[in-house]
């Protein structure tokens, strides 16, 4: 927090975040606790509260359906993954379903996409098992600006299973040293 007691935003001033194009998204649990699984021989095995996430993470494009996929990975303690927002499709009596169930303002930005996924899943672990803190406030967010950095984005994604004894988000890191540079 600055000395004011206002958070220092993140986020790239002046950006529309519900522009359409791709987005590289990080969110992490509190305190880097891992809530949602281990690696076992380089690949992710979810419990039964990463399943949930996987399920929130891919429902989605059914709340924003102007939200779209592409690749994810749900780690111990964090979910890496790919937002695409697409232009609205309109329908054959100019409805655009992307209105419905949407309010005004920052509904179709990233952050709001974000906030949903959080407050669903949080909703569901406090219902069902003794978490009450979830997620660290805020995420990660990288415009992707071009095909090279989707497709290098896409190869971090996939590899990072096999990185987590050098992830910066694994507590027990040997040498944390997972910076994507674009």
């Amino acid at each position: 927090m600055n000395s004011s007691g206002h958070r220092r935003s993140i986020r790239l001033k002046g950006y529309d975040y519900s522009t359409k194009g791709a987005y590289f998204i990080t969110v992490c649990a509190l305190d880097r606790k891992c809530l949602f699984g281990n690696i076992e021989y380089g690949e992710m095995r979810l419990n039964k509260v990463g399943e949930t996430v996987k399920k929130y993470w891919e429902e989605i494009p059914l709340h924003f359906p102007h939200v779209k996929l592409n690749d994810y990975i749900i780690m111990p303690n964090h979910i890496h993954g790919i937002l695409v927002i697409e232009d609205e499709i309109v329908g054959a009596n100019n409805y655009s379903p992307s209105k419905v169930g949407l309010s005004k303002g920052t509904s179709k930005t990233i952050g709001s996409v974000i906030r949903g996924f959080k407050i669903g899943v949080t909703k569901w672990i406090r219902q069902h098992t003794k978490i009450e803190h979830i997620w660290q406030r805020n995420f990660y967010e990288h415009v992707i600006r071009n095909e090279d950095e989707l497709n290098l984005v896409r190869e971090y994604i996939q590899n990072n299973p096999k990185q987590w004894e050098m992830d910066r988000e694994n507590p027990d890191a040997v040498d944390p040293s997972d910076e994507l540079v674009f």
